[in-house]
């Protein structure tokens, strides 16, 4: 068993049911994502998937890190981080039959992403029947222009380190 935190400094938290810190995860991204507001994860525990209050969803594989916690080589990657709306994501879930994540926001819409890739398939009430098998086709919606971004295994992860910078004057400058 495993306990997920998500926080307003967009940090991770994964806790031991005894209560008992497990690991800080912070996303690896160009822009912060802001806030965490949402957390889910597959049936199997192998995937979580956070929300932001920017529309951020990010993606980390956790698999290996669940079979053996302590082994330090078992590191959780980040895979994925697409913007899928303009306004804070209050509620998201992957279907896995059909390999979807459906997202909800505070500006009232639902959406439908490919869960693997973070292609856009359409929203609840849109016109067209959603195609969910053509991945081919990069279409992205109307309030969103940032295309998915796959984070490189190469990349360092951003973890939480105590780091300390003393200010000092330098007249020079």
């Amino acid at each position: 068993p495993l306990l997920a935190s998500a926080h307003e400094s967009s940090c991770i938290r994964l806790w031991s049911i005894q209560g008992n810190l497990m690991k800080e995860l912070l996303p690896f991204s160009e822009h912060p994502s802001g806030p965490l507001t949402a957390l889910c994860k597959d049936i199997f525990t192998k995937i979580l998937l956070a929300g932001s209050k920017e529309g951020d969803i990010i993606r980390w594989n956790i698999a290996s890190f669940l079979e053996d916690p302590q082994n330090k080589k078992n590191e959780i990657k980040e895979e994925l981080c697409w913007r899928a709306h303009a306004t804070e994501v209050v509620d998201l879930f992957i279907e896995e039959e059909k390999n979807v994540v459906v997202t909800a926001s505070i500006d009232g819409s639902v959406r439908l992403w490919h869960a693997r890739t973070g292609y856009y398939f359409g929203y609840f009430g849109q016109a067209r029947k959603f195609e969910l098998s053509d991945t081919s086709r990069l279409i992205l919606p109307s309030d969103v222009n940032d295309f998915p971004a796959i984070i490189k295994e190469e990349s360092k992860h951003m973890e939480k380190k105590k780091v300390r910078y003393p200010l000092m004057l330098d007249r020079d400058k």
